[in-house]
């Protein structure tokens, strides 16, 4: 789960990190009631689940109260990487002279926290660990230890010369590791963080990701989710007992069991094709499962063909073949299906199918290239 940069400064706040005067505003005039109180100049920035704001023209600065209105006609209703812009964080503006990057993120090799660390901020971390690698710094944090004193001001002193900026530095950042554990975050990050004309530390801009399995613990951060049209199915789908993720292609494909579902999107790609998303409907034989996938395949616009692969264990064909039908029945759809049932229950499961006149392939290998073929023809 991501929230907007305001919502994680706010939080930064609670925790005595120091950041930016600021203010969240939905129309033009908002922003120009907040940028008069704040003072010129002001940061107008567009408040989306998405990088590179700046360079979509996201980010703007204002020195008048006309620069802020254009800024706010310009910004409002733009899109950003799919993203509609509804809202704008209206910040002061502040002079400084370095920029920095900050983050903490968990590292599945080490097994704990790893802190980033880098003098190159202010543009995106991906870009500085493309093309100058070396320049970030990483630190494993010890889970038993935690941002100990010694290891906080190890980090500081790699990044800042004067003493007083170290001693900030390494409160900021056992501040920091402090946030991520008791938010369960899955990523933590500042950047820029800037020093300021007057010699102090600021967080100008805030990242936070969490755990989507530890908001059943985080009741305040889960009600900040502003989920995306893609989400909410998913979140639509795990409370129907499916496991769904949308992705680009056109084939869409209902499986049970992950392994299976992953074999058969390999398979797709494998002869050219391109899966429109990952569906395991599961090991339960309850046929209503199998009505509520083939809503979710037939919301998604970009499905051209259905292809479904079943390998009955648990999972009973013949349940999922009535199923099929009572979801074809109810939806009254015009996408081509392309069917392979095998095992438990196949033989009643297919002449289910059969009785529909719906097309049978025996193999995946056969499945994935007629669906592929039934794409191609269209």
């Amino acid at each position: 789960m991501k929230i907007h940069e305001f919502q994680a400064k706010e939080i930064f706040s609670r925790y005595s990190i120091p950041v930016t005067k600021e203010t969240v505003c939905y129309t033009t005039d908002e922003v120009c009631t907040a940028s008069e109180r704040l003072g010129y100049p002001v940061v107008v920035k567009a408040q989306v689940h998405a990088g590179g704001r700046g360079k979509a023209g996201g980010v703007k600065l204002a020195r008048t109260l006309d620069d802020a209105k254009n800024a706010a006609n310009q910004i409002l209703g733009m899109d950003i990487k799919g993203y509609t812009v509804e809202k704008v964080l209206v910040a002061q503006g502040v002079k400084f002279n370095k920029e920095f990057y900050v983050g903490m993120t968990i590292d599945r090799n080490t097994k704990s926290v790893l802190f980033m660390a880098s003098k190159e901020g202010g543009v995106e971390i991906e870009e500085v660990a493309k093309d100058n690698p070396e320049a970030i710094l990483k630190f494993p944090i010890d889970p038993e230890l935690g941002m100990a004193p010694f290891l906080a001001r190890k980090i500081a002193f790699q990044l800042f010369d004067d003493f007083s900026l170290v001693k900030q530095g390494a409160d900021l950042f056992q501040k920091l590791y402090k946030i991520f554990l008791d938010t369960d975050s899955s990523l933590v990050e500042i950047n820029p963080l800037v020093i300021t004309d007057d010699g102090n530390l600021l967080a100008l801009d805030g990242k936070m990701n969490f755990d989507d399995n530890a908001l059943f613990r985080q009741k305040e951060i889960e009600a900040l989710n502003e989920p995306t049209e893609d989400e909410k199915k998913e979140i639509q789908a795990k409370e129907s007992g499916l496991t769904y993720i949308r992705l680009d292609g056109n084939i869409g494909c209902m499986v049970n069991g992950a392994g299976l579902a992953m074999a058969s999107m390999d398979v797709i790609k494998h002869f050219g094709g391109q899966p429109a998303n990952f569906l395991d409907i599961g090991g339960s034989s309850n046929p209503q499962k199998v009505i509520d996938a083939m809503n979710l395949l037939t919301s998604d616009k970009n499905v051209k063909v259905i292809m479904i692969n079943i390998f009955g264990g648990i999972t009973r064909c013949d349940d999922v073949a009535k199923g099929l039908v009572t979801a074809l029945e109810q939806l009254k759809m015009d996408i081509p299906i392309v069917i392979r049932l095998s095992g438990t229950n196949a033989e009643e499961g297919l002449r289910i199918i059969a009785s529909q006149n719906l097309p049978v392939v025996g193999s995946l290998s056969e499945a994935a290239q007629e669906a592929i073929r039934l794409v191609n023809a269209m």
